[in-house]
């Protein structure tokens, strides 16, 4: 296997995000004299600008970090909970048998500002000025637009001309979609960060007190300015959405004024010799957790890194993990979620023994304490047909504009180490330009993460008042020794623990350096009811890059692996940073893929 890429070394600070900008804005302020918990708040912010087609503002974002001084892993939830009106009935009221995955009814509360807000006021030490600087200059004063960005507005531009005004003023400039590569500026979203930070310090003294300062700044978002736009906007305009028709939301000032985000503990496994941390079961992270399990049973080394057993037995332990998810996860908040069952030995063992030769042909949630599965079922909406384009479009809840053959790999990261011993992991996503209408005044656009949500009264993630939806968002953090050695994350909605494990196992199992793993051939299954609408499986599929070997190809097909192939170097975008103890040297890695992650080291 030939690097692309080197792998980046050094020991000041190491990055790597989905966009070469906000790693440049990481570093830059780890350059300051800013930790790592500055240097991805700052960058998360910077993805929210240049990404808007993929998050923003108005998004979400789980982080996962460890903390030297106290030698401690947590969780900061940044996936906003729906709002209190929030009922079955209502949706199925307006003759819905799915939430829509566009548009109001499917927006919750935007938790992206108040988890990183959060996690500076108890981790950062740089003034929030310094850190929100370089969003507010890229979004004041222009950055060039991706072509994925480009190629989002300029199909949905007779939407936005027609229905969502305030998006089109947002992103039709003079009128007309911006150009790929073009200097694009929302001054809008400046103005927005530039009055939360005008208020934050007004209140905390001017800067002095970091801690003061971010309560200021949440207090402006979830009770101030931004959540009375957005109360006045959801509450009283009615949105053409996926549905065909115009609907009003369910999300209020109030329910913004009533969350703040929480921190919570990490789910863990040991693997080997690792201790592997995800955020909790109203995500899909612990899948991740649950793959491993099983895999720890196979002698993945003996098979050989992308043989036809490794892939083979990879695929049937997701199916297998997956199809827990589908059962059992949700918010634990609000439902009985049984993690602790589903991680226990005894369960995976059982588990593990379905795994056979042949490729499985159906969805097999197991019964963790005795519990019965419930696989729910997602009933299509009855839609009038889609005379535009852009309609098709909007009815994939899924953020990217759909063109054939395209790898879907949705969703920033972030992952940063410092020269302090801290790590950080984060995977914001939400609020993309695709969601629903641009806030007026705002520049910023709400989440839609209601819609993976399920109507069935009962399920661990049925929709109802105040639950956080199930979201595909999955960050990694792995110690040894009681030590981080590992932080990473993808975009790729529910395919973002897949390609992730296959980089883990590369790095781990097969000793291959950070960068080498985030090249090594890419695949996952589709076996299962994807998170967003309209909520398509595929049984049996397997999808893996070209570059697999052709008789790796025959044997999957021999045994039942329905194989799809995909362009070369085309699926994922895994971001890595990790230490090498023994030469005391932090590392960085981004895959090629996609042509835009980008690692930093110093």
């Amino acid at each position: 296997m030939n690097s692309g890429r080197p792998q980046l070394s050094g020991t000041f600070g190491a990055v790597s995000s989905t966009h070469w900008l906000a790693s440049a804005s990481a570093m830059a302020v780890l350059e300051k004299g800013g930790n790592a918990f500055d240097a991805a708040a700052a960058a998360g912010f910077v993805l929210q600008v240049v990404e808007p087609h993929y998050n923003g503002l108005g998004g979400d974002v789980p982080i996962l970090s460890y903390r030297a001084s106290t030698e401690r892993v947590q969780v900061i939830c940044g996936q906003g909970p729906t709002p209190a009106a929030a009922t079955i009935e209502h949706i199925t009221r307006l003759g819905l048998r799915q939430i829509p995955g566009s548009g109001l009814l499917p927006a919750v509360v935007p938790g992206a500002f108040g988890a990183w807000t959060r996690m500076l006021a108890e981790h950062g030490t740089l003034p929030l000025g310094q850190v929100l600087e370089h969003a507010i200059g890229y979004a004041e004063n222009g950055f060039p637009l991706l072509p994925g960005a480009a190629d989002a507005i300029e199909v949905l531009a007779p939407l936005f001309e027609t229905e969502w005004h305030e998006s089109a003023r947002v992103y039709l400039p003079g009128g007309r979609p911006p150009a790929a590569g073009s200097r694009f500026r929302n001054p809008a979203l400046a103005a927005t960060y530039k009055r939360l930070l005008r208020e934050a310090d007004a209140a905390s003294g001017g800067g002095a007190n970091l801690e003061a300062q971010c309560a200021a700044a949440e207090n402006a978002f979830y009770r101030g300015f931004v959540a009375e736009a957005i109360d006045a906007f959801v509450t009283k305009t009615e949105v053409l959405d996926s549905t065909g028709r115009r609907n009003k939301g369910l999300l209020t000032g109030q329910d913004l004024a009533d969350w703040r985000a929480p921190v919570e503990e990490a789910a863990s496994l040991r693997y080997r010799d690792h201790m592997v941390y995800k955020p909790g079961a109203w995500s899909q992270s612990p899948v991740f957790l649950q793959q491993l399990a099983l895999l720890e049973g196979f002698d993945l080394r003996a098979m050989g890194l992308n043989s036809a057993d490794y892939i083979h037995t990879v695929v049937e332990c997701a199916k297998l993990a997956f199809a827990d998810r589908e059962a059992w996860y949700g918010d634990p908040d609000h439902a009985d979620v049984p993690l602790a069952d589903l991680l226990d030995p005894a369960y995976t063992a059982a588990r593990r023994e379905l795994v056979e030769a042949k490729a499985a042909g159906v969805l097999r949630p197991g019964s963790p304490g005795g519990r019965v599965p419930r696989i729910p079922e997602h009933a299509a909406n009855v839609l009038p047909p889609a005379r535009e384009h852009w309609m098709n479009q909007i009815r994939d809840g899924l953020p990217t504009v759909v063109r054939a053959a395209e790898a879907r790999t949705d969703t920033c990261t972030i992952v940063v180490a410092d020269r302090f011993g801290n790590m950080v992991a984060a995977v914001p996503s939400g609020g993309w330009l695709k969601s629903s209408p641009v806030v007026p005044g705002t520049g910023l656009s709400l989440g839609t993460r209601a819609q993976t949500m399920t109507l069935e009264e009962g399920h661990p993630n049925s929709f109802g008042p105040g639950r956080r939806p199930r979201t595909t968002l999955s960050p990694s953090l792995v110690l040894r020794d009681g030590k981080p050695v590992l932080a990473f994350g993808t975009p790729g909605g529910d395919r973002q623990d897949q390609w992730t494990l296959g980089f883990f196992l590369a790095a781990t199992e097969f000793g291959l350096d950070l960068q080498r793993a985030t090249e090594t051939l890419a695949f996952h299954t589709d076996h299962f009811s994807a998170s967003f609408t309209p909520h398509e499986s595929h049984p049996q599929r397997l999808v893996v890059e070209r570059d697999c070997a052709p008789e790796v190809v025959e044997e999957l097909r021999t045994r039942g692996h329905e194989v799809q192939l995909a362009p070369e170097q085309s699926l994922g975008k895994v971001c890595g940073v990790g230490v090498d103890r023994e030469q005391d040297l932090l590392l960085a890695a981004a895959s090629p893929r996609g042509r835009q992650t980008y690692a930093v080291a110093r």
